[in-house]
């Protein structure tokens, strides 16, 4: 086994495991340098994860920082680690409805650092994110403070740090001015923390930019900017070393920038141009990546730092005349909005969530994703680069005014210039990001002046620290503001606006050489095919891909979520996603439901109000009560007498023929306007079908089928194995079903579900608005006769899940664990 593979011995001691896991990932960090014929083997960066030895007490002890206090009798945690997902739901929350009636408060974690500094090493805590208003000690000595929740922080702790390796870092967690997002936050230090060594002469966050300065056909020019931080007491003579490997892996580039001098206590930055030949580009459907190793070498040959910076190669760009560009080719950006949390597990998401949330929207046609509206973590990044998915990466949801009393309004003065320049630096590699959004909705533009002094400040920050991507904003009303009149929107290099699709278009017209975006749009045929057939329309992102918690202030308890997704909270597609794929997506698509109330529903048949309801623009649904249920993915009506029913068929294939129980009920042709195919039949139970007659494509077909009494549970995972970190998660769906395997929609019984052999239950949930059991509970309602388990792997071997009901057959299903 190789030496790198050994990190995650189990049964040693605590301290020995730590010393372990520290040495050997030094030694892993120097891997990439077998590329170099190195004089030296110094000790470069190593990075060390911080999950475990956590201690947690929610609540806010005096003392809690000091180095003596006794925490023996705190809660054991790893991290990341979100508290207020246990809950209870509560219709007397603080946050109320915005954080989906979830508790907040103060909370603080405490952990032991075995770790004697070293002359000459520099030492940093990194958090990519702490749910809020966090503080840092080590030792007793207040290290940081930052407001935002949403940032990636980083602390340079090594004049902190004793000599005899007896450390203690405490952190403290406030959410209790709440509600300071319009959605559910989460709490606690919700992502992950490591621990980075570096040597004096080192690399700082975010100092290491790779990008192409210029793409002609198979050849590019990678340019790598390198900043050289100087911490020791002499100015030092560094050398850049680069090479750059392929997505095999294949060194293809090796470069050494002339030696520079960096002056005690300051930073330089090296830059480097690389030639790039047969070019392999970044894209949707083949995101290759590429792989800068950067060092930084001593006069002797002594490695100082390293940094390895994955990127890619794609020529991205957005035209007046004809929207946005990718490698050549003219698309739509077909996208969505997604908040922070991942329903079940909260704001402490499992890498393997986004992973089943991205494939799924990917299957729908979406291509692209806007972080709404925040900073994401880092992996939600390098996921989107690895799958293929366009960025629009989003700051801020306030700048001066307010949307909630105690929201970010009080500190963007004071922070929103550090916290954009350490968001764009964090980011900037990332070759999914195409665009930066300064912000949503912002509430400033009622007031110019003020609104474009902070535009102006935020768009030099972006722009000096990444030159290569444009900057746009989510105008809230630009009409009612005069965004397009007084200069404001024109400041922009892609002008993006929420919802109101004609008025962009209008803008457009007045100025034919704006850039434009739909940054926020309903789920409505309205406003898809004005954005379809305007071709300086660079497209649009949906409120919204994925249900999420919180914002349920308006429509108000019982309601936990906002339900506007094209897929529940589970990751299961809904009806709305199903339409939405008819239109998005390049490869044949057919789906049948049944709508009950055609008229009611309307044309557009979105289910902007739950899994099964029509669709509203939603700044009007978010305050409307929720209209009557109208589609379901069934053939199974409460009335089984003969009446009449809707058969609805979203496709986009130019022909459908649909059949009731083998009978023709004739075919259709596509709409124009994207609109649903309909029959009306007169209801009889058995099956209806709808079948593609597309040449080559008459084996695109669905159906429904009348389901009987319930007599069983069916499990399937989603995946056949699953590992055993943090990130690791694999779903287990329940579907109650009658003899004959068909999903009784009626089916609301109480699962049980449990895990034997290598794993262990994570959470429960089923996607209702208004189910309030802890997500940890092992108990869960089939709601449409649906539920799902969430599982992790503890250590290799086999592990059962199985779901349990009364008067119902068990259901069970084996899979896999890797350690």
């Amino acid at each position: 086994m190789p030496i790198c593979g050994t990190i995650g011995a189990r049964h040693a001691p605590f301290w020995r495991r730590f010393r372990l896991a520290f040495f050997l990932l030094l030694a892993c960090a120097l891997g990439p340098g077998a590329a170099f014929a190195d004089k030296a083997q110094a000790a470069p960066r190593a990075v060390t994860p911080l999950p475990d030895g956590w201690r947690f007490y929610q609540g806010d002890p005096q003392g809690a920082e000091s180095p003596t206090l006794d925490d023996s009798g705190w809660r054991p945690v790893s991290v990341s680690h979100d508290w207020a997902i246990a809950g209870p739901f509560d219709k007397d929350a603080k946050a109320a409805g915005e954080n989906g009636f979830l508790p907040s408060g103060v909370a603080w974690y405490r952990r032991a650092l075995p770790l004697a500094p070293k002359p000459g090493r520099r030492y940093f805590l990194d958090f990519d994110g702490i749910m809020e208003r966090s503080g840092v000690w080590v030792n007793g000595h207040h290290v940081g403070y930052r407001p935002m929740g949403y940032v990636s922080l980083r602390y340079d702790i090594t004049r902190h740090l004793r000599a005899d390796g007896r450390n203690i870092i405490a952190v403290r967690a406030d959410t209790s001015a709440a509600p300071s997002s319009r959605w559910y936050s989460g709490a606690g230090i919700y992502r992950h923390v490591r621990l980075i060594e570096t040597g004096d002469v080192h690399i700082p966050q975010g100092g290491a930019f790779v990008h192409a300065s210029a793409i002609d056909g198979d050849r590019a020019t990678i340019a790598v900017a390198t900043d050289i931080s100087n911490a020791a007491a002499t100015a030092a003579e560094v050398t850049v070393d680069l090479v750059l490997t392929d997505p095999h892996g294949r060194q293809v580039a090796h470069r050494a920038a002339p030696a520079a001098l960096v002056d005690a206590g300051r930073t330089r930055t090296v830059a480097l141009d690389v030639p790039l030949t047969q070019l392999r580009r970044w894209d949707l459907d083949d995101p290759a990546l590429y792989r800068a190793t950067i060092r930084l070498l001593a006069a002797d040959g002594a490695v100082l730092d390293d940094r390895q910076v994955r990127f890619g190669v794609r020529d991205a760009r957005f035209e007046a005349a004809t929207g946005f560009w990718l490698n050549g080719r003219n698309i739509k950006l077909k996208g969505v909005a997604l908040h922070h949390d991942g329903g079940a597990v909260g704001a402490a998401v499992p890498l393997d969530v986004w992973r089943q949330r991205f494939t799924a929207l990917k299957a729908l046609g979406v291509n692209a994703i806007r972080t709404a509206h925040n900073v994401p973590s880092p992996e939600f990044l390098d996921l989107a680069d690895e799958l293929g998915l366009l960025v629009m990466d989003e700051l801020f949801d306030q700048w001066n005014v307010a949307k909630t009393p105690e929201d970010y309004h009080l500190f963007f003065g004071d922070w929103h210039k550090r916290d954009t320049l350490d968001m764009v630096r964090r980011d900037r590699n990332h070759p999914s990001i195409i665009l930066w959004s300064a912000g949503n909705e912002i509430h400033d533009t009622a007031y110019p002046v003020q609104a474009k002094a902070a535009l102006r400040s935020i768009l030099d920050i972006i722009h000096a620290a990444d030159p290569s991507r444009p900057v746009t904003m989510a105008l809230f009303r630009p009409n009612v503001t005069k965004d397009y009149d007084n200069g404001l929107a024109d400041m922009l290099d892609v002008i993006g606006q929420n919802y109101r699709e004609n008025e962009l278009i209008a803008a457009s017209r007045q100025k034919p050489d704006r850039k434009i975006i739909g940054t926020e749009n309903g789920h409505n045929r309205s406003n898809w095919v004005p954005v379809r057939d305007y071709a300086p329309y660079a497209g649009m992102f949906l409120w919204t891909g994925i249900d999420y918690l919180g914002e349920a202030n308006r429509s108000g308890w019982p309601n936990i979520q906002s339900p506007a997704g094209l897929l529940d909270r589970t990751g299961r597609r809904k009806i709305i996603g199903m339409q939405r794929e008819s239109w998005w997506s390049d490869k044949p698509v057919l789906h049948v439901v049944r709508n009950a109330d055609p008229d009611t529903a309307g044309p557009a048949t979105d289910g902007a109000g739950g899994p099964n309801q029509p669709a509203l623009p939603t700044m009007i649904a978010v305050a409307t009560p929720r209209p009557k249920v109208a589609l379901f993915d069934d053939w199974t009506p409460q009335d089984s007498s003969p009446h009449d029913e809707v058969i609805e068929v979203y496709s986009n294939c130019d022909r459908v023929e649909a059949f009731l129980n083998g009978r023709s009920l004739g075919a259709q042709p596509i709409h124009a306007d994207a609109s649903p195919r309909r029959w009306t039949v007169r209801y009889a139970p058995g099956e209806v079908r709808a079948q593609c007659l597309d040449a080559g494509r008459t084996q695109v077909s669905d159906s429904l089928r009348t389901a009987g009494p319930p007599v069983a549970i069916e499990l399937e995972a989603d995946a056949p194995t699953v590992g055993s970190t943090f990130d690791d998660l694999v779903y287990v769906r329940a579907r109650v079903v009658d003899a004959h395997g068909v999903t009784v929609p009626s089916a609301s019984h109480r699962l049980h579900f449990s895990v034997a052999g290598a794993g262990t239950l994570v959470a429960t949930d089923n996607g209702s608005s208004v189910d309030h059991t802890p997500f940890a509970s092992p108990d869960r309602a089939a709601l449409d006769g649906h539920a799902v388990a969430l599982v992790r792997g503890a250590g290799a071997g086999r592990l059962t899940v199985s779901a349990t009901a009364d008067g119902l057959a068990r259901g069970a299903v084996t899979l896999q664990a890797r350690r």
